[in-house]
């Protein structure tokens, strides 16, 4: 509770206060409406989440982790970034909860916190479950599987009854990309709607994030830097987009009458039933 009442910045989740009357014992926190990340890529969502908003909210996240890392001090290490602690407002802002497992470090010069590894299977640091030895690369880790996970709407383990089946989400990751084929790594439910170019570096960011050892991963500053990078090429693309559809609407505008509009001024049409 101490600790949630310092740290305040738009990707947290706000605390807001808690109860502890005899065994009623609560934290409370804003609403968000949309629920969890890991909610909102499950297969049994109806509503998929576009390419633009899987890059939004991990753009969000990073700038959340990034201010818990760098904007305060001295800095602290979630320890527990998963697609169930991400939590979305009614504006599909993205935003980290669930901070009872982070650390703050003792003072800003220290390496690493030596503790009893803690985490959820499947996105805990290999190195910090080896060693003991927690970093703010640990949540760079973490954070590098969200990211896996929102390109490929996958869980990080799979849960079928094959063997095979339940290898983590890197390693089938890791075997689609020695075939270069983005198609088979790219959430399907998208059907092919996304930016390719922002495709092919949104993964190269993920995979930046999970080496097996911490010193081989990025500060999440720059994660950061990169995901911004993703975002821009997507909103280009999009931009572009719009623009050749307005120009060819204006070179063509003929093409905006429908078939109310013709029957409305007398004409009839000999077109055959797929004529626009």
């Amino acid at each position: 509770v101490n600790l949630l009442t310092i740290v305040h910045h738009k990707n947290l989740v706000s605390f807001v206060g808690y109860c502890d009357e005899g065994d009623v014992k609560a934290l409370i926190y804003e609403y968000m409406d949309q629920g969890n990340l890991q909610g909102l890529l499950s297969g049994r969502n109806p509503n998929v989440l576009k390419w633009s908003e899987r890059l939004q909210i991990a753009v969000d996240v990073a700038l959340g982790l990034d201010y818990s890392h760098n904007g305060i001090r001295p800095p602290v290490v979630h320890r527990d970034l998963k697609t169930s602690n991400i939590l979305l407002n009614k504006k599909m802002q993205g935003k980290i909860s669930d901070f009872g497992l982070c650390r703050p470090f003792i003072n800003e010069n220290d390496a690493h916190i030596s503790t009893i590894p803690a985490g959820t299977f499947g996105y805990l640091d290999p190195e910090f479950q080896r060693t003991g030895k927690l970093n703010k690369k640990s949540d760079v880790y973490s954070f590098g599987v969200i990211l896996l996970e929102l390109i490929t709407g996958q869980r990080p383990i799979k849960e079928e009854a094959s063997l095979e089946n339940k290898s983590h989400l890197l390693h089938w990751v890791n075997r689609k990309l020695k075939n270069g084929d983005i198609k088979s790594i790219v959430d399907p439910r998208l059907q092919g709607e996304y930016n390719t170019s922002s495709a092919w570096k949104f993964i190269e960011t993920a995979m930046g994030c999970v080496p097996p050892k911490a010193i081989q991963r990025p500060d999440i500053s720059e994660v950061l830097s990169e995901l911004k990078i993703c975002l821009n090429l997507n909103q280009q693309q999009t931009h572009t987009r719009e623009r050749s559809e307005t120009e060819s609407s204006r070179r063509n505008p003929n093409n905006s009458l429908d078939m109310g509009s013709l029957n409305s001024l007398g004409i009839e049409s000999t077109a055959g039933p797929y004529a626009r």
